[in-house]
């Protein structure tokens, strides 16, 4: 008989737990659960994965309205936390958020669990793991990815080593134009803005590709391949809606590697 595995994703973005899930390949049925407010971020996901049960706003979400849960899994915003935002901890009303997801891990008491942030000042990092009961994994999506992207994961889940470098390189997810880099620099939600070579040499951020004497930017395909999604799998919006829900959200495949250790 086939088995049911219920997944409650928090700030779930575009989906990207659920490609993840998908890709493990296990004779496993999926009722997944999401919780999301940014339309653009629903509109995607309902495109991908009409399944999807779609609760709204983390704040509402009771328990006593869901199954049994077996696997939580989230990424809160970061904006408080970052070493490249403000560092405004957990007074920030963004990073408060993080709190929601804690209230849900204890009153869902899942088998399993696993939240991704970004890298912070060791203070704040040792005020989730003592909340959450565990330390967190170290994993730069370079492994998986053409994209230098680390991040902190904690997670119940026995993970006993380091995703196996792939060895995908820049230039072999670039539609056209030359890099000079082998693995680009990480995307975040303000990609859409641009970057000028000056910023780009001086600040070590935003990745660019030069042509023709010129430049541009990743395009969004580009940036689903950085992030290890299908192509295309963010059409349907703006190309700035399309950066922006990119930059916010799990590379699948270090997802995927994280959740091959529940089976």
């Amino acid at each position: 008989m086939e088995s049911i595995i219920n997944i409650l994703s928090l700030f779930d973005g575009i989906s990207g737990a659920k490609v993840a899930l998908n890709r493990l390949g296990i004779n496993t049925k999926f009722c997944y659960f999401a919780s999301e407010i940014d339309k653009y971020a629903i509109k995607i996901s309902r495109k991908n994965h009409p399944d999807i049960f779609q609760l709204g706003n983390i704040n509402d979400i009771r328990v006593i309205d869901l199954p049994q849960i077996d696997l939580l899994i989230g990424g809160s915003p970061c904006q408080g936390f970052s070493f490249a935002g403000k560092q405004l901890n957990f007074k920030d009303k963004r990073s408060k958020l993080f709190f929601e997801y804690v209230r849900l891990l204890k009153e869902c008491t899942p088998k399993y669990f696993l939240l991704e942030n970004v890298r912070m000042k060791k203070e704040y990092q040792d005020v989730i793991s003592d909340l959450l009961g565990v330390k967190p994994i170290i994993i730069n999506s370079a492994l998986v990815s053409a994209q230098n992207r680390v991040r902190l994961y904690w997670t119940n889940i026995k993970v006993v080593d380091q995703p196996q470098d792939k060895g995908e390189l820049l230039k072999d997810i670039i539609v056209d134009g030359v890099v000079d880099r082998e693995k680009a620099h990480c995307i975040d939600a303000n990609y859409y803005k641009g970057v000028t070579p000056e910023y780009y040499f001086s600040k070590s951020r935003r990745q660019i590709v030069f042509k023709d004497k010129s430049h541009r930017k990743l395009t969004p395909l580009e940036c689903e391949r950085l992030q290890t999604y299908p192509d295309n799998y963010t059409e349907g919006v703006s190309n700035t809606q399309r950066y922006k829900m990119l930059g916010n959200s799990f590379t699948v495949d270090v997802t995927r590697y994280i959740l091959s250790y529940m089976c």
